[in-house]
């Protein structure tokens, strides 16, 4: 079994700690689902938040799901002008017999302009 890494973001609509465990939720959803993973093969999870982001941890959205014993930090993003606001991203590592090129990388909503060369 291969360690490999999965990327996401989704961007928020609001500040408000509710509105980002939906968001974060279906983003680790997706992720999960897209990736044929459940949350055993999740070894860690990076998420960072923007700086206009922080009524809550975007971890705590994990916890919520269930994902209780995978290692979870997170850190704030660089604040770059003209940067896209109120985005989550999620670096997860995990182990899978995927080749690198099938993994589904995951960008819901506006922070699929993130990446355009990514198919959704």
């Amino acid at each position: 079994m291969a360690v490999r890494a999965v990327r996401g973001a989704v961007q928020l609509e609001r500040d408000e700690p509710g509105h980002m465990d939906e968001r974060v939720g279906a983003l680790l959803t997706a992720i999960l689902e897209r990736n044929d993973l459940t949350a055993d093969d999740l070894i860690s999870v990076w998420f960072t938040a923007t700086p206009d982001l922080h009524s809550d941890f975007p971890a705590a959205a994990a916890r919520k799901l269930g994902i209780v014993d995978v290692p979870l930090i997170c850190a704030q993003e660089l604040d770059i002008e003209g940067a896209m606001p109120r985005v989550v991203r999620v670096l997860a590592h995990i182990e899978s017999d995927r080749p690198r090129a099938d993994i589904a990388h995951v960008y819901l909503g506006a922070a699929a302009a993130l990446r355009k060369d990514i198919a959704q």
